[in-house]
């Protein structure tokens, strides 16, 4: 059996960064949780990437629309001056508007 690692967001799209091969989609999503006996909501942004078809897709979407992105997690390394960094990239393979924001376009 193959070992995954899988993501699933639902969440609004806040801004798209276009770059040679690769477009950056920040999504926010929004968690409940208890804070002194009140329920507070937390608001997480993931950066997903998004290579091939899933930028057609993507080109699709507009700051405040409500977006289902399914993926994967890829971790990279890098060597600074300071020493080795990790990052865990969030990159797409299913993106799918669900509904169109609310705000007003230009």
């Amino acid at each position: 059996m193959q070992n995954i690692a899988e993501f699933r967001i639902i969440g609004r799209v806040g801004k798209i960064t276009e770059y040679d091969k690769v477009t950056k989609v920040s999504v926010a999503s929004n968690y409940n949780r208890q804070d002194n006996g009140e329920w507070v909501t937390d608001t997480h942004w993931n950066e997903v990437s998004l290579f091939g078809k899933m930028i057609e897709r993507g080109a699709k979407a507009q700051k405040g629309d409500l977006v289902h992105i399914a993926g994967r997690l890829r971790q990279n390394s890098y060597d600074t001056p300071e020493g080795r960094r990790y990052t865990v990239e969030v990159i797409a393979d299913g993106f799918a508007v669900l509904a169109k924001g609310t705000d007003e376009r230009s």
